[in-house]
């Protein structure tokens, strides 16, 4: 049992490069790296840049906030070079799920994969309930449908259905949709950017690092992991707190991986997808830096609004009229957010039900649209379910720990993959390995250690429901096990599904 756990799958039979023995069908490859790049900052630019800057600089970084969406930028961007290695080397839907599976074998690949239908369902049904905020104050819509008071968030259904739409209409659709409202939003960043400039004052930047002292956070569940275990407090202001609200912005990087989800549905993915990895995440930091700098530079750092943060900057400066063109970016940033998130996780199960880990039924390609409408549709359901009836704002922390695990996995699966696979082609090569993975990894883990307690023990729990469901049916059903233990575990030439 224990070589089925921890076989690899060879390279050669992942993917673009593999038959479809599993009868679920083949994605069509109709994305370029322009197309990438507007998936990716389609799914990073939402949430964080509209609220994140106003809290974490009030109470935890001052100006300094800059500085931490700069290192949480960096760590992203460490991540990210490690998937664009992967993603031009082994090409294929499922991306850290996948790449998983090529280094340390099925079990971890499902924790990976089961990690990641968390990930984007609850960070899909947390943007739907924010889409529908705003909306709802935009338009004076009634909150008993629209916003966090509502029994039933129509508004969140609404948008879930309209977008599970697009995404099974098909890929280049999708594409077509998430390129204008990346222009709308991205427009409007720029716009902020330039207008606020005007307004910004070097009394409101000063001090731009405030002095430090302890923050005021609950014990128990409520403190980060760190401070449980090593008895350290969290800092607010200084050095301290900038680290900490690093670890807490990192939340505005998360989704870029959705990028190499897409590797097996891109026309040349040695060359495109580094460009739409790399490409995201550089434009996304330009945007996160510039639009936090000139919030904090139009209002002094303790007076800034923790709800609306760029509105209110606006406001303060007598341009009350700009927060609509800031609603509107939000409104179109959570919009392409949500779309995006349904097409990532889709492709996840696509890509395991292809390897018998789910149903191949549920993962079945349409051949009609080229996507996998069945798994789109059960996993927006789920989606809608969530969004319409569970306030989810105690769950959001679970988006960013089920991130930070993927990249912690994908940044070591690069020195494992060169090590069992020195001869396949790299198109693009993370420079420094190992050391730069490991960094990467090191990154994610400090940040992961960050997030409270209880984060943790909720994300304990979804992966021990995750083993029960793998060893009831994926163990079971999985195709590897189906065609006989192969000769060598995690070696090159491992003979797995009728492939040597």
């Amino acid at each position: 049992m224990t070589l089925h756990l921890f076989r690899t799958k060879p390279v050669e039979a992942i993917g673009a490069s593999e038959d479809d023995a599993a009868g679920v069908g083949t994605l069509r490859k109709n994305l370029s790296a322009r197309h990438l790049v507007g998936f990716g900052i389609g799914v990073v630019i939402g949430t964080g840049i509209f609220t994140l800057t106003g809290v974490q600089a009030r109470n935890t970084a001052g100006p300094a906030v800059v500085i931490s969406f700069v290192i949480a930028g960096v760590v992203a961007l460490l991540a990210a070079v490690c998937y664009a290695e992967l993603a031009s080397s082994v090409p294929t839907a499922g991306s850290a799920y996948s790449y998983a599976f090529a280094t340390v074998g099925e079990l971890v690949a499902w924790i990976i994969g089961w990690d990641l239908f968390l990930e984007f369902a609850l960070g899909a049904a947390v943007v739907a309930r924010g889409w529908s905020g705003y909306v709802g104050n935009l338009l004076h819509l009634p909150t008993s449908l629209f916003g966090e008071d509502s029994t039933v968030n129509l508004g969140a259904v609404l948008i879930v259905v309209v977008l599970t739409a697009v995404a099974v209409l098909g890929i280049r659709e999708s594409a077509r949709v998430t390129g204008a409202l990346v222009i709308v939003k991205v427009a409007i960043c720029v716009f902020v950017i330039v207008a606020g400039a005007w307004f910004v004052t070097g009394a409101n930047l000063t001090p731009f690092v405030p002095a430090g002292r302890p923050a005021d956070s609950g014990g128990g569940l409520t403190q980060p992991l760190i401070s449980a275990v090593a008895g350290l407090h969290p800092a607010a202001f200084g050095i301290g707190g900038i680290l900490t609200a690093a670890a807490v912005v990192f939340f505005s990087y998360t989704g870029f991986e959705a990028v190499a989800n897409l590797s097996e549905e891109t026309r040349r993915p040695g060359r495109d997808l580094p460009l739409g990895l790399l490409g995201t995440l550089v434009l996304s930091t330009a945007l996160y830096v510039g639009v936090s700098f000139v919030v904090v530079g139009m209002v002094k750092y303790s007076r800034i609004d923790e709800g609306a943060p760029i509105a209110d900057a606006f406001g303060q400066n007598g341009l009350g009229w700009a927060s609509a063109l800031v609603s509107l970016a939000a409104v179109a940033g959570l919009t392409s957010v949500i779309l995006v998130d349904l097409i990532t996780v889709s492709r996840i199960g696509f890509a395991m039900g292809r390897d018998g880990l789910l149903p191949p039924g549920i993962a079945r390609v349409s051949p009609r649209t080229g996507t996998p409408v069945r798994m789109t549709l059960a996993y927006a359901a789920v989606v809608l379910v969530l969004a319409a009836f569970v306030p989810l704002s105690t769950l959001a922390d679970l988006v960013s720990i089920g991130t930070l695990f993927a990249f912690v996995l994908v940044s070591l699966a690069v020195p494992l993959l060169r090590r069992t696979r020195p001869d396949l082609p790299r198109r693009f090569r993370v420079p420094w390995s190992p050391v730069l993975p490991v960094v990467s990894a090191l990154a994610c883990l400090y940040l992961m250690a960050n997030l409270t307690v209880e984060t943790w023990l909720r994300f304990l729990a979804w992966m021990v429901l995750g083993l029960v469901f793998y060893f009831a049916y994926g163990y079971r059903h999985s195709r590897m096990r189906a065609a006989g233990t192969p000769p060598e575990v995690g070696g090159p030439r491992a003979e797995v599904m009728g492939e040597r």
